[in-house]
């Protein structure tokens, strides 16, 4: 029996290419997910929200949640200031909990699994707070990377650890999300796999396909939690740097 490999998943196909000269064009199935997921996420707000009720309904209820949730770790990581980025924040937010928790859907695409989707993310967001810490600061955001109550002996040293470890922001936040979106999709198909090897061993050693059956119940649900969790940690992570640029120390 032949299986195929648990990286497949996340191979980016193409559904439609067009090359002319120096033109080329590629549809693919990434594209087709985000295209999707966003088409769905924006049916779902507006059904929630194209009528609101002094009693909310249960969808309105959901969103009012979330989003009285992502306002508050704002306000506690990044103060007042922090208001008027608000929107991007929830939006980064729900992009990343709904993109992971639909790529849990069996056959679908989860676009946080590829780490070009996560890194772009991460460095947008970076970039931005650096222009911001200089257009609110100037040159005075630079004492962000001078920790305080240090010999002076040490802190030439301590200014490039902490100027590396700024900067390497982008690859951790990055790394994080797409190596446990990635880790978990990997394991559900191969325990799923030996599902498959012991149903087809004949009718008494198929009783041993429970097994690792209630094993990809358990990683399942698992992973709709890690789903969410993840969006939390990415938004509350962004939440605090935010806090450096608008505030420094």
């Amino acid at each position: 029996m032949n299986f195929n490999s648990p990286l497949e998943q996340f191979e980016i196909t193409p559904l439609l290419s067009l090359k002319e000269n120096i033109f080329f064009f590629s549809f693919h199935n990434s594209a087709l997910s985000l295209i999707l997921f966003s088409v769905i996420s924006f049916l779902f707000f507006f059904s929630a929200l194209n009528i609101s009720y002094f009693i909310p309904s249960k969808i309105q209820l959901v969103l009012e949640s979330v989003y009285e949730f992502v306002f508050s770790m704002l306000k506690q990581q990044a103060g007042v200031k922090s208001y008027a980025l608000f929107p991007f924040l929830f939006t980064v937010f729900i992009f990343i909990a709904l993109s992971n928790g639909f790529g849990l859907i069996p056959f679908s695409f989860t676009a946080t699994s590829h780490i070009i989707v996560t890194f772009f993310l991460a460095l947008v967001f970076n970039l931005s707070f650096i222009f911001l810490g200089f257009s609110l600061h100037g040159l005075k955001f630079l004492t962000l990377f001078v920790p305080s109550g240090v010999p002076n002996a040490l802190k030439p040293l301590l200014v490039v650890i902490e100027l590396i470890s700024y900067l390497i922001r982008t690859f951790s936040l990055s790394l994080r999300l797409f190596a446990n979106m990635m880790a978990g999709h990997t394991l559900l198909l191969i325990l799923s796999s030996f599902v498959i090897i012991f149903l087809n061993l004949g009718p008494l050693l198929s009783l041993g396909a429970a097994i690792p059956f209630f094993l990809v119940l358990f990683v399942y649900f698992l992973e709709i939690g890690i789903a969410f969790l993840q969006a939390y940690v990415f938004s509350i992570l962004l939440a605090i740097y935010l806090n450096d640029s608008l505030n420094l120390h």
